[in-house]
């Protein structure tokens, strides 16, 4: 609650920008896509874009909201039952219930228009988001430590978060990039789950790329990194 006051506060609109800052830029990327595009097979653009981009914004809200977490929340570690990993994780979630509002709006507006059918497996929906959240926690985790207190590397968080939309698979389906590059493309998990969330919302889409054991084996990896980097950054702080 202190970092959504802290961030939004009661002015204007106060909390709803919580909702409305990833809405807003779903909606503009989903005009982009509904311009002079056909359907593919049951998969309408709009749809499309709206499934991909606003689960993508997750992630790139969690990574980029880590880089100087703890310069702007030090006093708090002043208490001793808030740890980093608390003030990381809490960053994280208020991200995820922006954009999983967003997505919820906007895939209803979806259904509502016409442009696409309700999800045949609403459930891989869900599994899909929870693994993008995992993995986005992971690297927000390790962002975290090594940032503090080094600017070079802050300067890197956000151009890296633009670098991995063309290799995340939110605006593509794994299917259409040929042999050899889709191998090198599949030994990054994110296509997979983006490949899973359209799997779940769309009649046509398959399950073919998706390797439910790889993509947790490196996420407990990420996962791993994470956990030593808030470590090793814990003992750097000094509190004065």
């Amino acid at each position: 609650m202190r970092e959504l006051h802290t961030r939004y506060g009661r002015d204007n609109i106060g909390y709803l920008w919580l909702l409305g800052e990833p809405l807003m830029l779903a909606v503009v990327i989903a005009l982009l896509h509904s311009g002079g595009q056909k359907s593919l097979g049951d998969i309408n653009p709009v749809a499309f874009s709206v499934v991909g981009y606003t689960i993508f914004i997750m992630f790139r809200g969690i990574v980029n909201r880590s880089e100087g977490a703890l310069e702007s929340n030090l006093p708090l570690l002043y208490h001793r039952m808030v740890t980093v990993f608390d003030i990381t994780v809490a960053r994280a979630l208020l991200e995820a219930a922006g954009t999983i509002m967003a997505f919820t709006v906007l895939f209803s507006f979806c259904l509502v228009v016409g442009y696409t059918e309700f999800p045949p497996q609403p459930l891989f929906i869900l599994i899909g988001i929870i693994f993008v959240f995992w993995m986005s926690l992971a690297v927000s985790l390790i962002i975290t430590g090594i940032t503090y207190e080094n600017r070079l590397l802050e300067r890197f968080v956000h151009p890296m978060t633009y670098f991995m939309i063309p290799i995340s698979g939110a605006f593509f389906r794994v299917g259409w990039v040929p042999r050899p590059w889709r191998d090198y493309l599949l030994y990054n998990p994110f296509p997979q789950m983006f490949e899973m969330i359209r799997y779940g919302a769309f009649e046509s889409c398959t399950l073919e790329f998706v390797d439910f054991q790889y993509i947790v084996a490196c996420l407990l990896v990420l996962t791993l990194f994470g956990l030593l980097s808030v470590r090793a950054v814990t003992r750097r702080i000094h509190l004065h």
